[in-house]
Parts: structure tokens; sequence; C-alpha cells
């Protein structure tokens, strides 16, 4: 990465300029998802790999997030470095702007890592063959090595060219004191697919320059090997390239012969040979580019979201969606390890979920049916449950209540993705007292107090303008803090279930259901757990 540094290595090793790592701010992801919080390994989402892989991609929530979703699809909305504007780049940040290389270094590996993490799942995707040459671009390899290690995956570097310099004998030393194995190339199966399910491409960076020598031309031989292999449609190792695949041109490609990966994550900003990058996913990682080297080289480049390292730039994957599937990886969900009552096991569920961190544990669909079976859904929010049964809120006069009103049964799913995990209730629904529905109401902010009012639930709106100005009517009216009165036609209702579902993703489609169905034993009411097939 860092020019400067380089000029002051021996250039005379086994390439004619030793390799570079440069690291770029992060662009905008998926995710899928908005990133969440890390789960135990048990809770890992699996993916296949093909361009129907789900991963992380950016979502967004405002119009800002909008048009920087525009920009990340569109490759010519992105800046593109020059070699010499990447070397100029790393001579700023590590002189006046106060960076040192093994802070780039650590960003840089961290930055491939998640990038990897988001699309290959360890419990699909677990081992992991780092291939490092002897410059910066290695020194990212093995940072990420040692990331991925402590994300769960099992990784294996292959390392064959070392450089005495202390930063890389430490990079060296945390990874043999985690018994990551370091594997010779002369150990290396010619077919890298039979042993390892990720290959990470860290040999060489944006500075290098000529034909790659011994053994670093075998090496990509290898790398090309894999993508003949998998034109045979078999499954072989994904190839993650750091920054350029290792032999490209940096303002060209690789050639005919050059490796293909299947994933490039760039650093600092793409590079010019990134335009002729076919694989399914292309990321931006490093996040550290300041505004004044932005404003300097008029970097246009999209926002990271969250606390996010990585983002996916480009147009996402095609989707096959008959290929899309999830082989779920999941503790056993048994019979003798459940509550006996219901209620017991839903809050133990919904508890995890909140622990996890994932995003409105309270979202349910709520499931309805007219006089004459007609169904509909939608989703709501649970305000609240106990022994009595699941409360939410709406307007009375809306469909939902309407179908109620008509048909008072309804069933409740809640999702839970990041666990695996769903629970349906079925049951009869009533409202709740005026009292109850007054007090949740005035407990409410007053924004969305106002908002009851304003939204005369399913009714024809000519425009979205016209919300608008009653909103601000009644802000103005009730401005001064007064007690703003419930609707008459705004309140609770409360499902009694008469029946729990329990569904715990597994492997292989065998998934976990447990239901719960209410029994009458020497005059009790228990509840009996039933096994379901999947």
């Amino acid at each position: 990465m860092w020019s400067s540094l380089r000029r002051t290595s021996n250039m005379k090793c086994l390439f004619s300029s030793a390799q570079s790592l440069s690291l770029s701010p992060k662009p905008i992801s998926n995710t899928h998802h908005t990133p969440s919080p890390p789960l135990s390994s048990a809770f890992l989402q699996p993916t296949t790999r093909c361009p129907a892989i789900r991963s992380l991609w950016f979502k967004p929530r405002t119009a800002e997030g909008v048009r920087a979703l525009h920009t990340m699809q569109n490759p010519e909305a992105i800046s593109y470095l020059t070699q010499s504007q990447a070397a100029e780049i790393d001579e700023i940040l590590m002189g006046p702007l106060g960076f040192s290389v093994d802070q780039l270094m650590e960003l840089a590996g961290l930055s491939v890592a998640t990038s990897i993490a988001e699309v290959y799942k360890p419990s699909e995707y677990n081992r992991v063959l780092a291939i490092c040459g002897p410059g910066n671009n290695g020194g990212d390899g093995l940072v990420a090595a040692r990331h991925l290690h402590h994300f769960g995956y099992k990784p294996f570097v292959c390392y064959p060219k070392r450089t005495a310099k202390p930063l890389y004998t430490g990079l060296v030393t945390q990874l043999e004191s985690l018994s990551v194995p370091f594997i010779s190339v002369e150990d290396l199966p010619l077919d890298l697919s039979k042993d390892f399910d990720i290959v990470v491409d860290a040999m060489f960076g944006f500075s290098f320059r000529g034909d790659p020598r011994p053994p670093f031309d075998n090496l990509i031989q290898k790398l090309n090997y894999i993508n003949n292999y998998d034109q045979t449609h078999q499954k072989s190792s994904a190839v993650v390239s750091i920054d350029i695949p290792s032999g490209w041109q940096v303002e060209g490609d690789g050639g005919p012969e050059g490796i293909k990966p299947d994933m490039l994550v760039s650093l600092t900003a793409p590079k010019l040979c990134a335009k002729n990058f076919c694989g399914p996913h292309h990321f931006l990682g490093g996040r550290f580019v300041p505004p004044s080297i932005a404003d300097k080289y008029k970097l246009r480049l999209p926002p990271y979201p969250g606390t996010s390292m990585c983002v996916r730039i480009g147009k996402p994957p095609q989707v096959e969606i008959s290929a899309l599937r999830e082989n779920y990886i999941s503790p056993e969900f048994l019979e003798e390890q459940v509550e006996a009552d219901p209620f017991d096991q839903f809050r133990k569920w919904f508890d995890d979920v909140v622990a996890a961190g994932l995003r409105e544990p309270n979202a349910m669909a709520l499931s309805t049916a007219c006089k004459n079976g007609k169904p509909s859904s939608r989703m709501v929010l649970l305000k609240g449950f106990d022994k009595n049964g699941f409360v939410w809120y709406t307007n009375y006069e809306s469909r939902k209540a309407q179908e109620l009103f008509e048909n008072p049964h309804a069933s409740l799913l809640f999702y839970w993705d990041g666990l695996n995990r769903q629970v349906r209730v079925e049951g009869s629904v009533q409202k709740v007292s005026d009292e109850e529905s007054d007090q949740y109401f005035h407990s409410r902010p007053r924004g969305s107090q106002i908002g009851a009012i304003v939204s005369k639930q399913s009714t024809i709106v000519p425009g979205r303008h016209v919300l608008y100005d009653q909103y601000k009517e009644l802000e103005e009216k009730f401005a001064d803090g007064s007690l703003i009165p419930k609707p008459k036609n705004w309140g609770g209702y409360r499902l009694k279930p008469e029946m729990f579902e329990f569904w715990q993703g597994q492997k292989s489609r065998l998934h976990d259901r447990l239901r719960y169905s209410p029994q009458e034993i020497n005059g009790q009411q228990v509840w009996k757990i039933e096994r379901l097939a999947p």
C-alpha cells in the first residue's frame, strides 16, 4: 500500500516491485440486511455460492440513502483511481495525515474479513486459505486471516516469501498463537477446491509491475484452475482478491489467463482495473478517507452504513429465485428442553431476540378473515403480552377491525431471521377495555398520538400532502402541550391463544416444529406438546 515505504524496501526480491495495500472509505452495503450484532456461531446464517447468495445490502431509509443506493449501482458514478493516484494518496495518508502502515493494514484486513463474512458464512464456507505475498497486500491477507479466525472460520496461510520486518513477523506470531496452520507451496494440492472453501488472493497490490515470478506464477495458475473447475458446474472454492486481482494490470485487466475472482474487495477507492471485474461481489473497505483527500481527488464514494467496515458497490448479483435457499444451522429444539407453558417459552425466545439486538422484535404478521372466509394479513406491532394474551392497537374502523368484528379469530406470526426462529399463535380476539386503550394512547409519543388521529386507516387518501397538512394543523393546535384526546375509533385488541407453534430452522429442511395445544386432564387445562413434521 505504501509507496514511500516500498521505495526503501528491497526491490530485487521475487517481483519487479513489491506490492502495496490501499484502503478506502467504506461504501454502502446490504446488507440485507442492516447488520445485526454478533451472535453465537450457532446462529450464523449460511449461504450458497451462486449469484443468489444472501448478502449484506444497503437499505436506504431516507432520500439521501436512496440516492446513495443509485450511486452504488452505477459504476460510472463511483471514482476509480489510477496507479499513480493510489500511490499519492498512500503517501499523504502516511505523511501529513499521520497514519502508520500497521494502522492502515489493520483496517484493510478487517475490511476484507468483514466483506467475506457478509457473503460466505462459516457454516458452509469454513476452510479459508490466505495466499500472502511479501508486501503490504500480503500483510492485509495475514490480518484478514486473524480476523476470520475470530469470526468462526478455520483459516490456513500460505506465505512463501516472508518479510523480515517486525510488522510482518508480528502478524505471523499472532497467527501462530491462534494455532493457524502455515502451509508451504509444495504441500498445496493442485485442486485447491478439495481442501478449501475460500481462497484469499493477497499476493500483489496496486504497485506491482511486471510478470509474477516463482512461486507466485504457479499459485496464480492454481487460482486459474479453480476458474476452469467451476465451469464444470461443480462446487469449487470462492476466490477473493484484495484490492486488485493478482497479476492484473492496475489500469487494465488480467487478460484471458488472468484470475477471475468471485469477490473483489477494493481499498480506499476502486482501481481502474475494477471496471473489468465481472464477479458477483464487489465490496469497498477501509473507511478512513478524510474529506481533504476526497476533495483533492474529487472522490465519489458511497457512505458506509452504521458501524460496518465494508460496503457493496456495483450492481447487486442477479438472483435466480429457484436457487435461493438457506441451510439453517441452529441448536436442537427438543421436547425435553422446552418450557411446559407456551407463554414461558415465548418469553424465553423473545428475551433471546431482544438480547441479540434484532430490529423490531415485536413486529408480527396479523392474519384475519372476513365472514365469507376471505383472508388478509398485515404487519402490526405487539405492545404487550402475558398469560391473558397478546395485545396490539389500531383503528377500529380499519379493514382488519371490520374483519375481526365479523370473525373474531386471528393468527399472529413472529419471524426472527437472525435466530432462525418463528412463532405462530392462533386464537380468539376481543377488544381491550377503554381504560387500557386510553392509558396506552397517552404513553405514546405526541407525534404518534397525532398520527393516530390523522390516519383514517384503510381509507383512500388523495395524496400524501393531505396527511401532512392535517398533521401540521393538529400539531399547531396542541403545541401548548395540552392533552391530546384519544379518538373513539382507536384502541387495542387482545388475542387469547388457543394454539402455539414454535419453529426452529435446521439443516436439510429438517426443521424443528413444536405445537402447544390445550387439553383438559382431571378437570385442569394443560398444554399438550407435539412435534410436527417439517
